[in-house]
C-alpha cells in the first residue's frame, strides 16, 4: 500500500492524535512508514507543514526537518520535475474538469495564473504523483489521505483534492480512516 498523505492529515494528527501517544506508538509507526517511503511526504507537503499553524507539524514531527533522517531516508520525494502521464489528458482535464464556477468568472490572463499557481500547489503535485504511481504500480494499492472534503472551495478556481481525485479515480481516505487499514497495530491510547 502507497499512502500520499495531505498537510491536513499531518496536522491532524499532531494536533489530535500525538498528545494522547504516551508511549509514542503511533509516533514511531508514523516516522518508521515515512521512513520506509509507505507513507509519501512530498516536498511541497513538507514546505506547507513547514509554514502553516506555527509550524506545528515539524515541531511535532521533528523528524521532517532532522537534514541527516532526510538525506538517508530520501524524503521527501521530489515532484518539481513530474509529468503526469498521458500530459495532454491532464491538462485537458485541469483546463475542464478540475475547475470551479469561480474559474469561469476569470478572463483568459487570470485563469493562467491560477492555473500555474494549482499546477504549482501541493494539491496539484500531489495528484501528479499518485498518476504517476498509479501508471507504474497497477498491483499496489495507492490512496490520498487528506482531511479535505469534497464541497466548497472558498472562492478558489480549482476543487479540492477529494473532488478531483474522484474524477481520476483515486482512492481518498481521511486519517481515522487509513489508522483502521493498521490491523496488525493497536492504537488504543491509554
Amino acid at each position: 500500500m502507497i499512502v500520499v498523505i495531505d498537510t491536513s492529515s499531518l496536522l491532524s494528527l499532531v494536533r489530535y492524535y500525538l498528545p494522547f501517544d504516551q508511549n509514542n506508538k503511533l509516533f514511531n509507526f508514523i516516522k518508521k512508514e515515512i521512513q520506509n517511503h509507505n507513507i509519501i511526504v512530498i516536498d511541497e507537503v513538507l514546505n506547507e507543514c513547514k509554514m502553516v499553524s506555527g509550524k506545528l507539524v515539524v515541531k511535532k514531527l521533528d523528524f521532517l526537518i532532522d537534514k541527516d533522517f532526510l538525506k538517508a531516508h530520501k524524503i521527501p520525494v521530489k515532484t518539481e520535475n513530474l509529468i503526469p502521464p498521458s500530459p495532454k489528458k491532464f491538462y485537458n482535464l485541469v483546463d475542464n474538469n478540475f475547475i470551479t464556477s469561480n474559474a469561469k468568472k476569470l478572463n483568459s490572463a487570470q485563469f493562467e495564473q491560477r492555473k500555474k499557481e494549482f499546477l504549482d500547489s501541493a494539491d496539484a503535485r500531489m495528484i501528479i504523483y499518485l498518476l504517476t504511481q498509479i501508471s507504474k504500480n497497477s498491483f499496489e494499492k495507492i490512496i490520498l489521505v487528506t482531511e479535505e472534503t469534497e464541497g466548497s472551495n472558498d472562492l478558489k478556481a480549482f476543487k479540492k483534492l477529494p473532488a478531483i481525485s474522484k474524477i481520476l479515480d483515486i482512492e481518498v481516505k481521511t486519517l481515522p480512516e487509513l489508522l483502521e487499514l493498521y490491523t496488525d497495530i493497536n492504537f488504543s491510547f491509554e
